[in-house]
């Protein structure tokens, strides 16, 4: 990977999460199917790439619909950590799930 071009890739995005950056130009940089990232800004930076993003949310309800975790569990253990999310993104998902849940 050509490292000069990333670092410009990183320096356009005119934001201090150089964590976000580095990872949306790595991700288009390897033509990612999907680039997991939570961060608003570097959501809409990302997209503005053309890449195809989700987050932590995205991921754990992919993973409940193949069975992998029960999404209210993933939900309640991240309640304590500083994950931010939209509220009626969350509350829409726990919606989905319980009726998936269900026999």
């Amino acid at each position: 990977m050509d490292g000069d071009r990333t670092d410009a890739r990183c320096n356009s995005f005119n934001w201090n999460r150089k964590g976000e950056a580095a990872a949306i130009a790595l991700a288009a940089a390897m033509h990612a199917d999907l680039l997991l990232i939570d961060d608003r800004r570097g959501i809409r930076a990302a997209r503005q790439q053309g890449l195809r993003v989700t987050g932590t949310l995205g991921v754990l309800d992919l993973a409940a619909g193949r069975g992998l975790v029960d999404f209210a569990d993933a939900i309640r253990k991240l309640e304590g950590t500083s994950f931010r999310r939209p509220e009626a993104l969350l509350q829409s998902l726990l919606n989905k799930h319980k009726r998936l849940d269900k026999p």
